[in-house]
């Protein structure tokens, strides 16, 4: 009987050192510098797939340029790479579990660079890779980081404490 309690308590401290270990930041205001505007960027760009705001082309038009270069099913990854974009980008904006979510938007990020900008180089002017690059970039350092001050992953890490 006390092994089955001394295992269902390892269990629940593990549980709570993963959650813990997701949640925990640190007070610095550098990962709030970073995740507000480009959680703005990412939602605005996500918006852009999925409802066709801000001059995008939404689910069908995004869908079908994912299909011209050989990601298919388009749709789905329309659906994919706007969801990732839309609600990670309001995610890094709340500070709400952004470890997972600026994960989640560096494989967008890396899957983006490599079918659709790679060939085309570095530059912008010629729809290279180095906008891609940079929000890779921060979203690997939010992914080390985490939220920062002024977030809700601190909130909910210093009140399960």
């Amino acid at each position: 009987m006390s092994t089955s309690i001394n295992a269902l308590k390892l269990e629940e401290s593990s549980d709570t050192s993963v959650i813990q270990r997701v949640l925990t930041t640190e007070a610095s205001l550098a990962p709030l510098a970073l995740r507000i505007p480009v959680g703005i960027i990412f939602a605005a760009h996500g918006a852009q797939k999925l409802f066709g705001a801000f001059g995008g082309y939404g689910l069908e038009g995004t869908g079908q340029f994912f299909e011209s270069i050989g990601l298919t099913p388009g749709y789905l990854m329309a659906l994919l790479a706007g969801g990732a974009e839309f609600l990670g980008g309001l995610a890094l904006i709340l500070g709400l579990l952004v470890r997972p979510s600026a994960l989640v938007l560096a494989f967008t990020m890396l899957i983006a660079i490599v079918t659709v900008h790679l060939d085309k180089g570095l530059f912008m002017a010629n729809n290279g890779y180095e906008f891609g690059l940079a929000l890779l970039a921060i979203s690997v350092a939010l992914v080390f980081s985490g939220a920062g001050r002024f977030s809700v992953d601190r909130t909910l890490s210093r009140s399960s404490k």
